[in-house]
């Protein structure tokens, strides 16, 4: 079994998540917002404000999420999307934060959400701060749903960590890639914890589909397809589809 580090040794396969969200839209309808948010170094933890500029000119990046509205095969709805080559698409205060703002704007117009998740999990340099996103997120989310929000969560790989652990694991339909690692501890973790052998592949896609947590395995090329197919099935005649805001970049 990998660990956590080897993973991240072989995870090679850039994701250019700007470009994933513009084909997951209809032609010309995404807009991204808070593309300018970031994070402040809460702890002023050694060598983090350095390399988080350095992975900011490297990506092209603010934060470690992209974010946007537009229409999916003709229904408006909000995406997001997190990317591994900004600290392996760890968590936090930027990325909880903008993901809050993301949520409650689609709360507040009644458009379905679709959050692709590929994390790390928390983002250590930021210690508590980044645990204290997980809470946020979820409750964020909570509130969505509570008010009949769609929420569709993605579990791209690899999905870990607090990540896992929180808004990524709450979604009201659960979609995943094929082979993607799904869990919260890495397998060599558990076992010296537990002191058990694991099932083999028990942290895959293909074996959470088995045990109930993921509803479907979608192949990337296919995602644009069944997430559209999917908010043609929950479309409610009273959800609003007014559009909103096109200023790139300000608060909705």
């Amino acid at each position: 079994m990998q660990s956590f580090q080897r993973l991240r040794e072989k995870n090679t396969h850039p994701v250019n998540v700007r470009r994933n969200l513009e084909e997951l839209f209809d032609e010309e309808t995404f807009h991204e917002i808070y593309a300018d948010l970031q994070s402040a170094d809460p702890l002023a933890f050694p060598g983090y404000a350095r390399k988080y500029r350095e992975t900011q000119r490297k990506t092209a990046l603010s934060d470690a999420l992209v974010a946007g509205y537009g229409k999916i095969q003709g229904r408006t709805a909000f995406a997001a999307m997190l990317d591994t080559g900004f600290f392996m698409g760890s968590m936090g205060t930027a990325v909880g934060e903008k993901l809050v703002r993301v949520i409650e704007a689609a709360d507040s117009r009644q458009t379905p959400l679709i959050i692709f998740s590929a994390s790390g999990g928390a983002r250590m340099q930021e210690g508590m701060f980044s645990l204290m996103q997980m809470a946020k997120t979820s409750a964020a989310i909570r509130r969505f749903q509570d008010h009949g929000g769609l929420y569709i969560s993605v579990l791209m790989h690899p999905t870990t960590g607090g990540v896992s652990a929180s808004f990524a694991s709450l979604g009201d339909i659960i979609l995943a890639e094929p082979r993607a690692l799904i869990g919260f501890a890495g397998p060599r973790v558990i076992e010296q914890t537990i002191g058990q052998s694991l099932p083999e592949g028990f942290q895959r896609a293909e074996f959470q589909m088995e045990h109930g947590f993921v509803d479907k395995i979608v192949e990337r090329k296919d995602m644009r397809n069944v997430i559209g197919l999917l908010l043609r099935m929950h479309r409610k005649k009273h959800r609003s589809e007014a559009k909103p805001n096109e200023e790139k970049n300000q608060p909705l």
